[in-house]
């Protein structure tokens, strides 16, 4: 793997940005809502909508350390956080892709919370030689890192930025080139990712980028639990990212 590459990953790994992706399809969930009776279809959208959660509330259904056993979790800091914010498209359609896969809310949201949560590496045997140990540390520098981020929106705003984001993914299949703090990626394919079931709808991507000559291959995870937006963005060292399966369960369930 050439420096170039390493370079723009640990960069993107380490903002806990990954703005710079794109897509095209997804799979979505089954409309379960065709199939309930009139009376009870009518019951629902007769329920007032919840309210938006804050960012404090957010912060407390976040997943954490004890909910991924099988990760690092850990916080972006302030200034990471700050250099994902300037995430921007080189086509103003594909915009909600970039906003999803950098951390940032998808349209106005009225709270918001962010993480991220790095695979840990196979354990070395206790009899190891040094190579085995070596080769286990290179493995585990190579897991694949997910930013998390959770945004809570008024009305129907969760519902309208998830198909925004659905939109942008067809209107920019052809790909696009995303930008921030100074540094660029060109997609170059998209294809729908292993399909999801969670929430009241979800999306599924793959995305094909090319770093100075490097092909990389990321995951986009989005998933609507009612009026809260979860994105999950994975990217991997190695160039090939794995879906965060493990995360998109943990984060799903604690969003009850």
């Amino acid at each position: 793997m050439r420096n170039a590459l390493v370079r723009r990953t640990v960069l993107a790994a380490s903002a806990v940005s990954l703005a710079l992706l794109a897509t095209a399809c997804g799979s979505d969930k089954a409309d379960t809502k065709a199939d309930a009776k009139p009376s009870e279809a009518a019951a629902t959208s007769a329920a007032p909508a919840a309210k938006a959660k804050t960012s404090a509330e957010l912060a407390g259904v976040i997943v954490v350390q004890a909910d991924l056993p099988t990760h690092v979790v850990k916080a972006p800091t302030d200034a990471e956080t700050a250099a994902a914010a300037g995430a921007k498209s080189d086509k103003p359609e594909c915009q909600p892709l970039v906003s999803a896969q950098s951390m940032n809310p998808v349209g106005t949201a009225a709270g918001t919370a962010g993480t991220r949560a790095v695979a840990k590496g196979k354990e070395p045997a206790a009899d190891a030689s040094p190579e085995e140990k070596l080769k286990a540390g290179l493995d585990a520098l190579g897991g694949t890192t997910t930013s998390v981020y959770l945004a809570s929106y008024e009305g129907k705003g969760a519902a309208e930025a998830f198909a925004s984001v659905k939109t942008a993914g067809t209107a920019c299949a052809g790909g696009y080139t995303g930008s921030q703090a100074g540094d660029s990626l060109k997609i170059t394919k998209v294809a729908p990712g292993a399909a999801v079931t969670a929430g009241d709808e979800a999306l599924a991507y793959t995305v094909t980028g090319d770093a100075d000559g490097e092909t990389i291959t990321m995951e986009l995870v989005v998933v609507r639990k009612g009026n809260t937006l979860a994105t999950f963005s994975a990217l991997s060292l190695t160039g090939v990212a794995e879906q965060p399966k493990a995360v998109v369960d943990a984060q799903v369930k604690k969003l009850g």
